[in-house]
């Protein structure tokens, strides 16, 4: 990333005005009700409309502690979280190394055709998962191996396009997860992916103390909302939210591409 571009950013986030923190405030809080009844989406939903008026990198980084914050409350009230994050420790463990990965990569490169590669990969699975002949079943005999790769990939992908439910929901449906455990691992993955990222900006410069001051009023918007989703989700069944989670797939895929033309 070049200097012009770091101070863009820092200019626009630092230098907000009260309608422009409105307009982003409206944003968090879509996303976070999106969230809380999903128990996905926040950046899915933020991280694209909020590119519709700022760049891509000044949206990931308004995102950055709101995204925190609602993967912390969704873990812990969640519930089985403990037995989630004991039993997919090393999915967490790779996307967090994928994210710093992808985080420095961002810095440094055009995210742009990262999404367009993204959404082709939601397409064909939408598509692949309709035949009959495609399988994953190596998903659930080397559970191992396929949590580090899938994590590592998920990790990549949201360092650098700030996604990565796409390859979360492949493997998780793959591994014919509950709802409870697919939120939970979602959330885990989040997390430590998000963490990646603020290290990884933090150590280039690109995440300031007046970055953190200016967005963290967002946070409360976010949890908030994510309370009112939350409130939502409990009435939704199992096979509802599966035909759900795949709507969100394919309406991802559709914005990462309208993204990437916009841009």
């Amino acid at each position: 990333m070049t200097n012009s571009d770091r101070s863009s950013a820092h200019s626009l986030l630092e230098d907000s005005t009260l309608l422009y923190l409105l307009l982003s405030a409206v944003v968090i809080a879509a996303a976070g009700l999106v969230h809380g009844t999903l128990g996905l989406g926040f950046p899915l939903v933020a991280t694209p409309l909020l590119a519709l008026f700022m760049d891509l990198r000044t949206a990931i980084l308004l995102t950055l502690l709101p995204t925190v914050a609602v993967n912390l409350v969704s873990i812990v009230r969640g519930g089985e979280w403990r037995q989630s994050i004991g039993r997919f420790w090393p999915l967490g463990v790779s996307a967090l190394a994928g994210s710093g990965l992808g985080a420095w990569l961002l810095t440094v490169g055009d995210p742009a055709p990262y999404s367009l590669l993204l959404a082709g990969l939601v397409l064909l699975y939408l598509g692949t998962e309709r035949a009959s002949s495609f399988n994953m079943a190596w998903v659930r005999r080397w559970v191992m191996p396929s949590m580090l790769v899938f994590g590592l990939i998920a990790g990549l992908s949201a360092g650098t396009t700030n996604v990565m439910v796409p390859i979360l929901i492949i493997y998780t449906l793959e591994l014919r997860l509950a709802k409870t455990a697919m939120v939970q691992t979602f959330n885990l993955c989040f997390l430590a992916g998000k963490l990646a990222q603020i290290s990884v900006f933090l150590a280039t410069g690109l995440f300031t103390a007046a970055i953190a001051v200016t967005t963290a009023p967002l946070m409360v918007v976010a949890v908030l909302a994510l309370f009112v989703g939350m409130h939502v989700r409990d009435r939704i069944a199992t096979e509802t939210y599966r035909r759900l989670v795949k709507r969100v797939l394919f309406v991802l895929a559709l914005l990462l591409i309208g993204r990437y033309f916009y841009a």
